[in-house]
């Protein structure tokens, strides 16, 4: 697997050199809302194989990672998106050039023509960034996930992105 460069931020395939920044990450308190105990096994981030993750990188630091599933059924092919941001560099950016170099290079590199992502209904910041790249929300799903401390469920939006409404012409994956 190969970089990939965005406007401001290079997307590298997550190595151990990048879990300690990950994990601490994982544990501020407005991402581990989200995420919750994401890294509780000892082999995470390279305990899924169905997962392809990156460490989002600005100036040789890293402020987060975004990840990518594929569902290879021919006739229901696609990818979805999962990210998360450092708290203290959100509001910056980092998140959208993430989400869309990762989006380009599914689409341009991968050949997906449709991409899902399923933030949090009351995510407005996250739902933002995704409307941002192009993302449509689609519809609510209820009661979809299970809330971090395990008692009880909120909604998820489901949001897509086709590949022809991504500005695939700006510039290069």
């Amino acid at each position: 697997m190969v970089d990939l460069r965005g406007e401001s931020i290079v997307l590298e395939p997550v190595r151990a050199a990048h879990v300690s920044a990950l994990v601490r990450i994982l544990r501020t308190p407005e991402v581990r809302s989200r995420w919750g105990d994401e890294a509780a096994s000892p082999e995470w981030p390279f305990d899924d194989p169905s997962a392809v993750r990156f460490a989002i990188v600005v100036d040789g630091q890293v402020h987060g990672m975004v990840q990518y599933g594929e569902e290879n059924e021919p006739r229901y092919r696609h990818a979805s998106i999962d990210i998360f941001v450092d708290p203290g560099v959100q509001g910056r950016g980092i998140g959208r050039d993430a989400v869309r170099t990762l989006a380009l290079h599914l689409v341009r590199v991968l050949g997906h023509h449709r991409l899902v992502i399923d933030p949090a209904a009351d995510n407005a910041a996250a739902i933002r960034c995704y409307a941002a790249v192009g993302f449509r929300p689609v519809g609510i799903m209820r009661e979809y996930e299970r809330d971090v401390d395990g008692e009880g469920w909120h909604d998820g939006l489901l949001m897509e992105l086709l590949a022809a409404d991504l500005d695939v012409g700006r510039r290069e994956a």
